[in-house]
């Protein structure tokens, strides 16, 4: 082992970073905008402790009742009363309440300890027994966060190796020169780019089934929906994503670079994307924004099959939507395409 050729390789190195301004300035860049967004995301006076869903709240909202001024508690407004009643089952709300009705409605699960404290402060504020109610009573298991997370998991471990593993490979070819050699053949952009899409999506699709079959017999989730959907959900989300990794390598031509920029991508996609929590009650520019990415589609489709029991039909949109995505950044990515 010769240490100064190893010193002077290191010294090297460190003056080809400093002296690529993009690359550090990413690495400063990128915290700040981490610690911001968890600050926009979470900022509030108050931490909820339980989540009441208000249905039909354009009635609800014009009433003057006392436990809808009930601090720590987080009212969310629904439209699907058999959706909410089933979140009420699972624990996902505490309470569903639907006071446009006559005698005034709610349910509670007999099984959340939530619930009961909740339907007590409820009560409470009907002390004076202006208005008829009706308590309906539903049951069912708590989803454990796990199962809560392994969509999310396994659509965030198929952004990265999408957008790394063609990203990030392609602008490799490039500074080495492999593009340049392939453009002396009668191949096209959209040829070469087409063939990476595919080959990766075969390649995704490998490694997460494999994650999840060893998931499965780790933590032993359930799949209350089709498979078939599942399937056809993650491979239209691994096409749009792997064409979002080739409009990042369209251009560019050092890996630093590429790295910062698919670390812009991938960062605020997983932190609004709802992979680790959920973005109800969040701020509604966040929500909004959340919509804007592919992995926000993924992983609500993905959540809906295997919490909710979704088929085909209940996520034909986000497959639509991200196939019509991945035809459109294909197409763009073809036409920005530059070989050297």
């Amino acid at each position: 082992m010769n240490v100064k050729r190893m010193m002077a390789l290191m010294r090297a190195r460190f003056r080809e970073f400093y002296r690529d301004t993009a690359s550090w300035s990413w690495n400063l860049i990128m915290p700040l905008l981490i610690i911001i967004g968890f600050y926009f995301i979470f900022s509030g006076d108050s931490k909820e402790l339980f989540k009441v869903a208000l249905y039909n709240n354009q009635v609800t909202s014009q009433l003057e009742l006392e436990f809808l001024k009930t601090e720590h508690v987080r009212f969310i407004d629904v439209d699907d009363l058999e959706a909410a009643i089933v979140r009420v089952q699972r624990h996902q709300f505490d309470m569903l309440l639907d006071l446009s009705s006559m005698p005034a409605r709610y349910w509670v699960n007999e099984h959340s300890a939530n619930g009961y404290i909740l339907e007590k402060l409820y009560l409470e504020s009907f002390s004076s027994g202006h208005m008829p109610l009706q308590r309906e009573l539903v049951s069912g298991q708590d989803i454990r966060y796990v199962d809560w997370l392994v969509p999310g998991v396994l659509a965030m471990n198929m952004m990265f190796s999408c957008l790394w593993g063609v990203g990030w490979v392609v602008v490799r070819y490039r500074k080495n020169g492999v593009l340049k050699r392939l453009q002396a053949t009668p191949l096209t952009p959209f040829e070469f780019l087409t063939a990476q899409v595919i080959a990766r999506i075969i390649i995704i699709i490998g490694v997460t089934l494999t994650v999840f079959v060893g998931a499965n017999l780790v933590v032993s989730f359930t799949v209350r929906g089709s498979y078939l959907a599942l399937f056809l959900v993650f491979l239209s989300g691994a096409a749009c994503l792997t064409s979002m990794g080739l409009i990042v390598a369209t251009r560019l031509k050092t890996e630093e670079v590429a790295d910062g920029m698919l670390n812009l991508l991938s960062w605020p996609m997983m932190f609004f994307s709802g992979v680790w929590f959920s973005m109800e009650g969040t701020h509604p520019l966040a929500q909004y924004m959340s919509q804007l990415f592919p992995l926000t589609h993924l992983v609500d489709a993905a959540r809906r099959i295997m919490i909710d029991g979704s088929g085909v039909s209940g996520v034909m949109f986000e497959i639509s939507l991200l196939s019509g995505l991945t035809v459109l950044m294909l197409l763009v990515s073809a036409r920005l395409f530059r070989w050297t």
